[in-house]
């Protein structure tokens, strides 16, 4: 993993599963013709490509023609939300999204806002989580968007029971499960989604790769130009070898979910003790009990520290963690999502495990943490505060 001794950011990229590195350059030899065409090559790559849908699909609970492959799965979070407001346009302008959606369901609805649509946004509570009631539409609503999972504090959002309220006002919900697929089970008749989208490298497959699910029957029409590809859903040539290594990814977290999930939880749940313990003001965030929300990540802010500065202290110990807001790059943006749940935004840190974590990075995560905040500290001149 790069020669990094503990490496905790799983959250933003998953290690590439070995059964999808194996899938992947299986298919590049195999799966290189243009699977839109009819001679042999040509059908070996639709046959791959047909068996990766199937694979997908019957992971989350979809019909196959219900699942297209996007190039991320950013791009599939915008043409799902975009899709629905343009097909439903006569209903109404609005999108409904939630203060703590991930910044690519933002970005679209400010997109949407800027052509000359409206936008409405749902807050949280101090655990991040939404109220299902608060997502009753107004009547010019045309599509919402609900996080399953949050990307940086790991809330688990009541998604059926949002879609429930909308259906009964004939409202489609798009969710992000970009942070539960691959997680915790994800089934999109049992969410209540009306589409779903999702990213490859979150669970081990290749960057480069996003899920996008339309249910039939659900009024959707592209709001790019048109293209033949992936039902006309998606344009450009797909990317076969990376989706059938995103479908064997996928396949195998599946299986391996069931009991990795405890596993992680106990790293996690270990953290929550230990930190206060090590640490002053330090603040765990998130709902504190464990069925509220994903198994394999914590979240926690310190006081008088600066992220930035926690962060590159933390990895000049070989250790990688995330700070900041988890949807940029930039590490002095403060994160949008902590600031709509009221907590700290700044000196934050998102640690988050994934398969091939153990017992030992939680240790050295533990024995460089406590000095790295105080040398961050002392720099601040907040020693002893």
């Amino acid at each position: 993993m790069g020669g990094v001794p503990a490496y905790l950011d799983h959250a933003s990229t998953a290690v590439l599963h070995p059964t999808a590195r194996a899938a992947l350059l299986a298919a590049i030899d195999e799966g290189w013709a243009d699977p839109a065409r009819l001679y042999r090559d040509a059908r070996q790559a639709r046959m791959l490509l047909d068996a990766a849908r199937e694979t997908v699909s019957g992971v989350i609970g979809a019909r196959p023609d219900e699942v297209s492959f996007t190039a991320s799965g950013t791009q599939a979070a915008q043409l799902a939300l975009l899709g629905a407001a343009r097909a439903r346009r006569r209903a109404g302008s609005r999108i409904l999204v939630s203060a703590v959606e991930h910044s690519c369901v933002l970005h679209a609805a400010e997109w949407h806002e800027h052509a000359g649509g409206l936008v409405g946004t749902i807050g949280v509570d101090r655990f991040g989580r939404v109220d299902p009631v608060s997502f009753t539409p107004p009547p010019d609503t045309a599509v919402a968007s609900l996080q399953h999972a949050n990307h940086e504090v790991a809330t688990i959002q009541p998604v059926a029971a949002a879609a429930d309220v909308l259906h009964a006002m004939g409202v489609p919900l798009h969710v992000d499960a970009a942070m539960s697929l691959g997680r915790i089970p994800v089934d999109v008749t049992a969410l209540g989604a009306d589409l779903l989208s999702a990213s490859a490298h979150k669970f081990g497959g290749p960057a480069g790769v996003g899920i996008l699910v339309v249910r039939t029957g659900r009024r959707w029409v592209n709001p790019l130009p048109a293209d033949e590809r992936e039902g006309g859903r998606v344009a450009g040539f797909p990317n076969v070898a990376g989706i059938v290594a995103t479908a064997a990814a996928l396949h195998a977290r599946a299986n391996e979910i069931i009991t990795e999930g405890p596993r992680l939880a106990g790293y996690v749940e270990r953290l929550q003790a230990r930190l206060p313990e090590l640490i002053a003001d330090v603040e765990v965030l998130g709902d504190p009990d464990p069925a509220g929300r994903l198994p394999h990540m914590i979240t926690f802010s310190c006081l008088y520290v600066d992220g930035e500065s926690l962060l590159h202290e933390l990895d000049r110990a070989g250790i990688a963690v995330s700070s900041g807001s988890s949807c940029t790059s930039d590490t002095l943006t403060p994160s949008h999502v902590l600031a709509a749940m009221g907590a700290l935004t700044q000196g934050n840190i998102r640690v988050s495990f994934g398969r091939e974590s153990d017992s030992g990075d939680v240790d050295a995560l533990l024995a460089v943490l406590p000095d790295a905040v105080a040398r961050v500290r002392e720099r601040a001149g907040a020693a002893g505060l």
